[in-house]
């Protein structure tokens, strides 16, 4: 696929996704929304990637929806904009899932504005790492809209309930330096620094087990939903295929062979 809205680029077993619309502070769009799934779909299946940095083009990270689509979907005929509204939920929802679940690590490297479904896109990442021009709104209520991008699930679980409703009742702007205080940013950089900085990052989560990552990622995904007896369960089936991949043999077998030559 060709791409226009947004730019992949792989090194070293690091990909590096752009969202690339910087006259509109990276909106996403129906067009962008293709080529982003198409993107992440890539970066999935390739066993060659090992992490995955994800930013913005330009001043802005992700500034949300695209304002043309809201205006598209209000003039379509009142009979089918419910319809309309429910497809368009299940590409926003397969989208984010899709950057939620990629077996790999995934660090959001926020360069400025993430707004509405840009800060929720954040958050569907791992890990993110902001410049001092970063900032998050969850903004959807100014809209009269809700959190459609897995912030009511994300949110909460940064930075606790009552803070999670704070901010998206309010839908109030926050700086690096109190997201940071807050736990929605995990490191602050420069603007200069930051996209090599995430992509060292990644490249230093990339050195362990991409299996040990996968399976661990997936379990932890579901840690808060599940019991303790689940956990041990599934944690017990990843572990027997642990004991059966490449890494973990050259591992085992690299540490038994130093052993034996310092006796």
């Amino acid at each position: 696929m060709d791409y226009s809205l947004i730019e992949l680029t792989v090194s070293e077993g690091i990909a590096t996704l752009t969202l690339n619309r910087p006259d509109k502070r990276n909106a996403m769009s129906d067009g962008m929304r293709s080529e982003f799934i198409h993107a992440l779909e890539s970066v999935t299946a390739d066993k060659a990637i090992r992490a995955l940095v994800l930013t913005g083009a330009g001043k802005g990270f992700c500034a949300g929806g695209d304002i043309a689509g809201m205006q598209k979907r209000m003039n379509a005929p009142a009979g089918e904009v419910g319809f309309n509204g429910w497809h368009r939920q299940q590409r926003v929802h397969h989208t984010q899932a899709l950057l939620h679940t990629c077996p790999k690590p995934v660090i959001a490297a926020v360069n400025g504005a993430a707004s509405g479904l840009g800060a929720d896109t954040a958050l569907a990442c791992d890990f993110i790492i902001a410049s001092e021009w970063a900032s998050f709104a969850w903004s959807y209520v100014l809209r009269g809209i809700i959190p459609d991008g897995g912030g009511m699930y994300f949110l909460p679980r940064r930075v606790g309930l009552a803070r999670a409703k704070e901010l998206i009742f309010t839908g109030r702007r926050v700086l690096v330096d109190e997201a940071l205080a807050l736990g929605i940013v995990d490191r602050k950089t420069g603007t200069d620094t930051l996209l090599a900085d995430a992509q060292a990052w990644a490249a230093e989560l990339s050195q362990a087990s991409g299996t040990a990552i996968a399976l661990t990622k997936t379990i932890l995904n579901q840690s808060f939903e599940l019991s303790s007896h689940d956990v041990f369960a599934q944690g017990s089936q990843a572990q027997g295929i642990c004991y059966t991949s490449s890494e973990h043999r050259a591992s085992v077998e690299a540490f038994l062979a130093k052993a034996a030559g310092k006796e």
